[in-house]
């Protein structure tokens, strides 16, 4: 489930789930940590019946995301699995995991420290993945072209969900039962994964399971620091330099606050710092209501170029030219609307 509207805490901890080049080109990415060695198969005996291979631990494993309503950054859907008997005694009696966003920034960046942190008792008995759905990707599939199927945002993140069961599967995990935080119809989203996962025993969703079940709030705890980290290397690199005027205190948090569209700070950034023709960059969901009608009125105003499309290809050749607004449909300026770019067209005639 979303985060409450809070800035990112300074990146006190950088989990190995974060990666910068993969956030600052505007790319999707997943990571998995090492399986423990504990929760893999044994190895196969001499005696072992032909055909049959050996299982690991029966596992649980808990789903949840951070992230699904801001316009700025990506959403990030985390996974956390451990073995069945310890759930509860490690996660909530020894650890005190909890929703995320009931633990304060400081104790959801310890717990992800002892998580990354060889010969503790969570790495060595638990492990977890992430799926970031950067900004760009979000926005590509709901504003496809009207020839596309809408790629939705519940339909990306149902994929995101069973591309991470899958790998955890695949790298040998016995998961035996599956906990998963839900932002819709339960039942729906819960028939859908019973079809993708026959072989699991016992998949649960249900609301607010970040806070009825132990792996699913280390899920969210993974997911949360995540995209909390990832916001704050969004912003060094993007935001910091566009923020007109900063100084050493805005050094030290982000002008555009949380990224959502209600925090003032996020949409005074956006309105501050919005090109002319690129809008933002790969940190903002242009699908987002914010920022298409921020976008509208700029270009209603002048302040922002208005590019046509056309609807379907009727096979003529043209111009990069032909799709922006002319100056008599109240482009502004005259002639070539890119001339003052690359210099005006030169006819045979000179040759």
């Amino acid at each position: 489930m979303d985060e409450p509207m809070e800035d990112a805490p300074s990146a006190v901890f950088i989990p190995p789930s974060i990666n910068e080049s993969a956030l600052l080109a505007g790319d999707s990415y997943s990571y998995f940590s090492e399986v423990p060695p504990s929760l893999l198969p044994p190895p196969p005996s001499a005696t072992a019946t032909p055909g049959t291979a050996p299982l690991g631990p029966p596992c649980v494993l808990g789903i949840d995301e951070a992230g699904r309503g801001p316009v700025l950054g990506p959403m990030v859907y985390g996974v956390f699995y451990l073995p069945l008997p310890l759930s509860d005694p490690l996660l909530r009696d020894t650890h005190h995991f909890d929703d995320s966003k009931v633990l304060t920034p400081a104790v959801r960046a310890s717990l992800m420290q002892t998580l990354c942190t060889p010969t503790t008792d969570l790495y060595d008995s638990c492990g977890w993945a992430i799926r970031a759905l950067s900004a760009r990707d979000i926005s590509a599939g709901m504003i496809r072209p009207a020839s596309s199927a809408v790629y939705n945002l519940n339909a990306q993140a149902m994929d995101a969900t069973v591309e991470l069961i899958k790998g955890v599967l695949d790298r040998g995990v016995n998961v035996k039962a599956i906990y998963v935080d839900t932002v819709g119809p339960p039942a729906t989203h819960q028939a859908k994964l019973e079809r993708a996962f026959p072989g699991v025993d016992s998949i649960t969703v249900a609301k607010k399971a970040d806070s009825l079940y132990p792996c699913v709030s280390a899920a969210s705890v993974c997911a949360k620091v995540t995209r909390d980290v990832a916001l704050e290397t969004l912003w060094s690199a993007r935001g910091k330099k566009g923020h007109e005027g900063a100084n050493d205190e805005n050094d030290e948090a982000m002008a555009w606050g949380s990224g959502y569209p209600s925090d003032a700070r996020c949409v005074g950034w956006l309105r501050g710092n919005m090109h002319p023709v690129f809008g933002w960059g790969p940190e903002c969901r242009f699908s987002w209501g914010t920022a298409k009608d921020m976008m509208e009125a700029a270009a209603s105003k002048g302040g922002a170029v208005n590019v046509d499309w056309p609807i379907e290809e009727d096979g003529d050749s043209h111009r990069v030219t032909d799709f922006f607004v002319s100056a008599d449909q109240g482009g502004g300026g005259g002639g070539d609307e890119l001339e003052t770019w690359f210099g005006a067209p030169t006819g045979l005639e000179a040759f």
